[in-house]
């Protein structure tokens, strides 16, 4: 049973009557088993919004002030939502739907006035060493509305589809080599039809879209010169779907920097581009591994986050670091197919 779920950019308490009202109307039958929300653009039919990774650590490692330039950014640019890339809670998720670090590390942190807007959320792997069904439960947007957080869904515009994916289950070592965690799988297993049933409907909900832009989120990276590097179950598994689906943009996680590399062509003949988010908090200074100068048009080792301003004829991607400054810009015409 897929949804159907609107939010608009109205204040906290409207945006909780408008949820809790469409959240028992809006369930509707779709040709994909992926829940799909609705979520409208600007009146000027652009779109703009934030997106940040591996962040919750209670305002540690400078999350409260990357906080802070992510709201100073998200006044400018008048932003429609934020894109979360996982590791939302550190170290080992949440305890339960009643654990303080929800206010401590989300609510508390992110109380910007222009970041009362809808949070659209993925699971990292260390939320996955907690209590995942907390992190999806409807209690924690009782607390605070802004917050959704799905395994796998897609967020629709009039211009562009957004699909979040849970890719924690795909990677091999947290069930061969878990170390000393332990992993939350309750509603994965049995592992092989849960990620068999997921790349089914991804790639059907990715062929049937008409979107003008597609753009795919997971934590884990796929192409990384940072620290985790290559993630070669989804290298595997999940890009031949992306570049058979001319997907424009990948966004993730994981690794604790700002990245971005360019693809070889997918079948259209344009590029993939590989955006790398995970700047929320803690990061990795001087852990880089070699590639190709040609493809690789942006590594920063430090904290930050990014935003994309978007018209169904362009996209401009801009990388900001913990002071609001600008370190990279990037933007991708759709008419002329070519990135400037």
């Amino acid at each position: 049973m897929a949804s159907d779920l609107i939010f608009h950019n109205t204040s906290t308490l409207a945006l909780f009557l408008f949820f809790t009202a469409n959240l028992l109307l809006c369930f509707v039958p779709s040709i994909s088993e992926l829940q799909r929300v609705r979520h409208p653009a600007k009146t000027d039919g652009s779109l703009s919004f934030l997106v940040v990774g591996d962040w919750g650590r209670r305002g540690l490692y400078n999350q409260s002030q990357v906080a802070l330039q992510m709201g100073v950014v998200a006044e400018k640019l008048d932003i429609d939502f934020v894109i979360s890339t996982g590791d939302n809670f550190y170290e080992d998720g949440l305890k339960g739907v009643l654990d303080p670090e929800f206010h401590e590390s989300f609510i508390n942190i992110y109380d910007s006035p222009s970041l009362q807007k809808q949070w659209y959320t993925v699971l990292g792997n260390h939320d996955y060493r907690g209590d995942v069904e907390a992190q999806l439960s409807p209690i924690l947007r009782e607390m605070d509305p802004r917050w959704l957080c799905m395994r796998s869904f897609i967020v629709s515009t009039e211009f562009t589809e957004f699909f979040l994916v849970d890719t924690t289950p795909f990677v091999d070592e947290y069930f061969t080599h878990p170390k000393n965690h332990t992993y939350d799988w309750k509603g994965v297993l049995p592992r092989e039809d849960y990620l068999s049933n997921l790349l089914k409907d991804l790639d059907s909900a990715l062929r049937d879209s008409s979107a003008k832009w597609k753009i795919v989120v997971g934590h884990h990276t796929i192409k990384s010169a940072g620290h985790h590097g290559v993630t070669k179950e989804l290298e595997e598994h999940l890009l031949p779907i992306l570049l058979a689906n001319n997907v424009d943009m990948y966004m993730n996680g994981h690794d604790h920097c700002l990245e971005h590399i360019t693809s070889a062509e997918n079948f259209c003949g344009s590029q993939t581009q590989f955006l790398t988010s995970g700047g929320g908090s803690k990061a990795w200074r001087g852990d880089i591994k070699k590639w190709n100068p040609e493809e690789l048009k942006l590594y920063y080792d430090g904290q930050g986050f990014m935003s994309l301003q978007m018209t169904p004829t362009n996209a401009d991607i801009v990388f900001y670091d913990v002071f609001g400054n600008v370190l990279h810009k990037w933007s991708i015409s759709k008419d002329l197919d070519a990135a400037v």
